[in-house]
C-alpha cells in the first residue's frame, strides 16, 4: 500500500480568485548578444553544371530547362541592390529592369542564382539578342529588355542556406518568387518529366538543352557534379575558305574560317577553334597548303591576322549550339573533314530563317 505524503501537495491555485502569473521577466542584459545571424556573403562561387551526354536516371534527378544568357547572383541587401556576374563583376546598372523588379520581393536580405537572359517571340532565351541588347560584344549598354530567370535561393533574411539540401531551397524560393510568368524576376520551374523525355522536346523546340539537379545536394562552387547539362547539339556542314597561322596551336591552325551558301554565293559564317586532334591537324593543314589562292572567297571584314586564304573546296563536319544575332556560329568545333564521295552540301543559309 502507497503511503500517503506526510504533508499535502502544493495546490495550483490558491484559494483566492487572483489569476495564476509567472514570475516578472527580468530586463534583457545588454551585454548579452543575440541568438546569431549568418553573415550575408560578399560574393558566392556558382554551382557549375557538368556537362554529360544523357540526361541521369534516378529519383534524385529534377530537371530545369537550361537558358542561354549570363550566369549571376542577385544580392538583395539593407545597401541596396547588386547583380554580380560569375567572375564576380558587379554588372548592377547593366540590368536595371531586373534590379527593379527584385525590390518588390517581400525580403530584407537574399542571394538569387540566376540566369539574365532576352527571350525572343516563342520565349527561348536568345544569347544573341542579349548581347546586341547589351551593345554588343564588349558593349557597355544597359540591357533594359533583360529578365532573371532564378532557380536557386542561397540566402534568406539573415540564414546561409548553402548547407541546405536543394528541394529544402527551391521550396524556400517557390515562396519567394511566384511562378506567374511575368515581370522581370521569373521562376525557372522544374518540370515534370524524365530527362530523356524533357531532352527530346527541349531540342524539338530549339531550346539550349536541359539542366539535372540532384534534389538532395546542397550548394557547393565548381563543377562537381551535383548538377549536370545536357545540350541539344547541332552539326552542319561548312566550307573552309582559311585560316589563322598560330605557332602554339595544333597543325598551326589558330582557327578555321567557315562559310555557309546563300544562293550562288559563299556567305562568312565565323571561325573554330577547337576540336583538332594532333594528327588530324597536321593533315588537314598540309591539305590546305595545296589549295591557298591570293583573295577571300568571300566579304572578310573581321579583324583576325596573319590570314591564309584557301579555295572553298574542303568541306567540314562542325558542331556547334546556336547562331548568334549577327549569323555567326557560336561555340563551334570541328569535328572531321567530310569525304568527297559522301556528296556533302555546305549548309545553305537561305533555307533557314533561325540562322540569321
Amino acid at each position: 500500500m502507497t503511503t500517503p505524503p506526510s504533508k499535502p501537495s502544493k495546490p495550483l491555485l490558491r484559494e483566492t480568485d487572483a489569476s495564476v502569473r509567472s514570475r516578472p521577466r527580468r530586463r534583457r542584459d545588454p551585454a548579452q548578444p543575440n541568438l546569431p545571424l549568418d553573415p550575408v556573403p560578399a560574393r558566392v562561387e556558382p554551382c557549375l553544371a557538368l556537362l554529360k551526354q544523357k540526361p541521369p536516371k534516378g529519383l534524385q534527378w529534377v530537371f530545369e530547362v537550361k537558358w542561354d544568357g549570363y550566369r549571376v547572383a542577385v544580392h538583395i541587401e539593407p545597401s541596396g541592390i547588386r547583380i554580380l556576374t560569375r567572375g564576380g563583376h558587379d554588372w548592377t546598372h547593366r540590368f536595371p529592369s531586373i534590379e527593379a523588379a527584385v525590390k518588390s520581393l517581400p525580403v530584407m536580405t537574399a542571394i538569387l542564382d540566376a540566369e539574365a537572359v532576352v527571350l525572343d517571340e516563342q520565349g527561348r532565351s536568345d544569347f544573341g539578342r542579349l548581347q546586341q541588347s547589351l551593345g554588343g560584344r564588349g558593349g557597355r549598354a544597359p540591357a533594359g529588355e533583360a529578365i532573371a530567370m532564378v532557380f536557386d535561393l542561397l540566402y534568406l533574411d539573415g540564414h546561409d542556406l548553402r548547407g541546405t539540401e536543394l528541394s529544402v531551397r527551391r521550396h524556400l524560393l517557390e515562396g519567394l518568387v511566384p511562378a506567374t510568368g511575368e515581370g522581370a524576376i521569373r521562376l525557372s520551374e522544374e518540370v515534370d518529366a524524365d530527362g530523356e523525355t524533357l531532352l527530346r522536346i527541349a531540342c524539338q523546340h530549339d531550346l539550349e538543352g536541359i539542366i539535372a539537379k540532384d534534389r538532395n545536394s546542397v550548394y557547393r562552387g565548381g563543377r562537381l557534379g551535383d548538377w549536370l547539362k545536357i545540350k541539344c547539339v547541332q552539326s552542319d556542314s561548312f566550307a573552309i575558305v582559311g585560316y589563322e597561322r598560330s605557332t602554339a596551336a595544333r597543325g598551326q591552325i589558330g582557327a578555321l574560317l567557315l562559310a555557309g551558301r546563300k544562293g550562288s554565293d559563299l556567305v562568312y559564317v565565323g571561325s573554330v577553334g577547337t576540336g583538332f586532334k594532333e594528327s588530324e591537324a597536321w593533315k588537314l593543314r598540309g591539305l590546305m597548303d595545296k589549295i591557298i589562292r591570293k583573295t577571300p572567297a568571300i566579304t572578310y571584314a573581321g579583324r583576325r591576322k596573319d590570314l591564309v586564304w584557301v579555295k572553298p573546296t574542303l568541306i567540314a563536319e562542325i558542331e556547334y549550339r546556336a547562331w548568334t544575332h549577327d549569323g555567326k556560329l557560336r561555340h563551334a568545333s570541328y569535328k572531321g573533314l567530310r569525304d568527297a564521295a559522301d556528296n556533302a552540301l555546305v549548309y545553305d543559309l537561305s533555307l533557314s530563317l533561325s540562322a540569321i
